[in-house]
């Protein structure tokens, strides 16, 4: 059973993949231009542009100048994972205060907790590696990503639960959205 008590994407990433899934879904030989994805995804401009300039500069997208210029992915939608977006504009997918997993050490009883962020970090790649900018863009997603979403458990956020925890509800039979004034108040 996965926990899902903290899942977090920044909103750069967020529509970093947003403005590449545009860009994925548009004829390849006709640049969009910025206000165009900008309006389509509701993202600011001044954020998109920035967004766009990083995944420029990691090679995700490429741009083209004059009247009929705008930007374009660099490679085909199939070859650009949603974790090469991801890493071009906040780095390594999966960081312990901000170095990666392998590099960190603890001692006592926490000893086998960097054995658990890279346990985390291989559990984005599958998810995030294997999932196209081609398959978001036409909805085909991976058929372990549907089978991941399709898990009624995967759809509850148990973030900052107060009174009964999670097993207190499933054994109640109640999910979080059923929790009564007086479970809380417990």
């Amino acid at each position: 059973m996965v926990d899902n008590r903290r899942m977090r994407v920044s909103a750069k990433a967020d529509y970093a993949i947003r403005a590449a899934a545009e860009l994925a879904a548009a004829d390849p030989s006709v640049p969009l231009k910025a206000e165009r994805i900008a309006e389509a995804q509701e993202i600011p401009i001044k954020f998109l542009e920035t967004i766009l300039l990083e995944l420029k500069h990691a090679g995700v997208v490429r741009s083209q100048r004059g009247p009929d210029g705008g930007y374009a992915l660099a490679r085909p939608a199939d070859s650009i994972s949603l974790a090469d977006v991801i890493r071009a504009v906040d780095g390594p997918l999966a960081n312990v205060r901000g170095d990666r997993p392998e590099n960190t050490t603890y001692a006592g009883a926490a000893a086998s907790l960097t054995d658990v962020w890279i346990a985390v970090r291989a559990a984005l790649r599958e998810i995030l590696e294997e999932t196209s900018l081609a398959a978001l863009s036409a909805a085909e997603l991976p058929e372990h990503v549907t089978a991941r979403a399709g898990d009624p458990e995967a759809w509850l956020s148990l973030g900052r639960i107060r009174g009964p925890g999670r097993a207190a509800l499933v054994a109640a039979g109640k999910t979080a959205g059923q929790r009564t004034d007086a479970d809380a108040a417990s």
